[in-house]
């Protein structure tokens, strides 16, 4: 009887040999962060192989982090790596799985005793005082399940996850919230969201988000007057312009450097709950890239880099409270008369 030894794969790609610049473009991660990585996922990768051809955590991070920053199809990412198409998707899964099990620790409300530095960093953008997040929604295209396919089809007629986040004045992603169709309006997802709940918490602190017109005003998140009629309100739009600004800022930078977030790259040809994963892990990356200062590089995005312009939509009828009102009203007598 002959016996049959395991394949044995041989990887194509050898992170000691690439340069430092060529591996950021690659993998907009440098090697330190990296490998840092790598050893944090190990143990995850490691216990889930059932495959007699074992593939090293380093090569399957590198495979996905070359996928999700090109926005390439499996097949191309899979040659790339030497291993096949469905041995690529599974441990693509694998990867998002072990990575999502460290959310957590990557994306996170500022703590209570941060706030005074938030606050700060905020107000230098539009001298708004007591702004700890700027929110927004984004939408990632994807091709949608055939049963309900209406329900991924948002108003600019794609069909889309609407993905919610909240970032800090220096981008940091602190609150992402991927699970709703491109249908259903941003003002919905917040109500649904735990932002409600954690902003109640911080209210004694006297602090507030700030978004667009598409949201209600709200006793801790300020939206523009619509309808101005004084320079007061006027000075207040332009400086709540600025400040909101940001999170605009961050959508543009989070789809350069992951293509597979833009459409350039394709929709996500996954199930939704895939690419639920698929954008938390991006987050969860950009938010990595800031803590470890990888450089942006212009080779990031088309063009140098894109920037996402997020069109404001009327909020859903909703009666704004008279106190909440009054709220934005006292910040615009004592900041911008």
């Amino acid at each position: 009887m002959r016996w049959r030894h395991p394949p044995v794969y041989r990887p194509l790609v050898d992170l000691s040999t690439m340069e430092e610049r060529h591996i950021i473009v690659t993998y907009r991660l440098d090697r330190a962060t990296i490998q840092e990585l790598c050893a944090q996922l190990e143990p995850d990768l490691m216990s889930a192989i059932r495959h007699p051809t074992v593939i090293p955590p380093l090569v399957q991070v590198l495979s996905v982090l070359h996928f999700l920053a090109s926005g390439s199809f499996q097949t191309t990412v899979a040659i790339a790596s030497g291993m096949s198409q469905p041995m690529f998707s599974n441990l693509l899964s694998r990867v998002l799985s072990a990575l999502l099990t460290h959310m957590r620790s990557y994306i996170v409300f500022p703590p209570v005793e941060d706030l005074p530095t938030v606050k700060g960093d905020f107000y230098a953008l539009g001298h708004i005082p007591n702004i700890i997040g700027a929110i927004d929604g984004i939408h990632v295209a994807l091709v949608p399940p055939r049963r309900s396919e209406q329900v991924y089809r948002n108003r600019k007629r794609y069909h889309s996850m609407n993905v919610q986040m909240v970032c800090l004045a220096d981008q940091y992603i602190s609150h992402v919230n991927a699970k709703f169709p491109g249908s259903v309006h941003d003002a919905y997802i917040l109500r649904s969201s735990s932002i409600p709940y954690v902003m109640g918490q911080l209210q004694r602190h006297h602090v507030w988000l700030i978004g667009d017109s598409g949201y209600p005003n709200l006793s801790w998140l300020l939206t523009p007057v619509r309808n101005p009629r004084t320079r007061a309100e006027e000075r207040y739009n332009e400086a709540h312009g600025r400040t909101r600004r940001v999170i605009e800022r961050t959508f543009g930078r989070l789809k350069a450097r992951f293509q597979c977030l833009h459409m350039t790259g394709g929709s996500l040809y996954y199930s939704p709950k895939k690419v639920c994963q698929v954008i938390v892990a991006c987050c969860m990356l950009h938010n990595l890239t800031l803590r470890r200062q990888v450089p942006f590089l212009q080779e990031d995005g088309p063009a140098g880099g894109l920037v996402v312009a997020v069109e404001p939509v009327g909020s859903e009828e909703e009666e704004e409270k008279e106190e909440d009102i009054d709220n934005r009203n006292n910040i615009i007598m004592q900041y911008f008369q």
